[in-house]
């Protein structure tokens, strides 16, 4: 697994954002990204996931698919459908 310390995951969660993004620029995992979060104690930002769910759904609710959302927000499609299931069942 490449070696990133600590700092490196704080600083890089500020630029890249996710742990897929960070992952791809050492060539390893997201869930590897997420194993280190673990390890050091770090938290992910759910406010920025809570912002980005919101404008999923809307997005979905406006007409667009899937597998239009997905590009534009850096996601999978099944992570994009993923979203649209979860904050659905929050609003019922």
């Amino acid at each position: 697994m490449a070696k990133v310390s600590k700092e490196q995951l704080i600083q890089l969660q500020k630029t890249l954002k996710t742990d897929a993004a960070i992952g791809h620029k050492f060539g390893i995992t997201r869930q590897a990204i997420h194993q280190l979060r673990v390890k050091y104690g770090i938290d992910y930002n759910r406010k920025k996931n809570k912002e980005r769910d919101e404008k999923v759904l809307a997005m979905y609710k406006s007409g667009k698919t899937g597998f239009d959302i997905a590009p534009k927000t850096d996601l999978s499609v099944s992570q994009v459908y993923r979203i649209i299931k979860k904050m659905g069942k929050k609003r019922k």
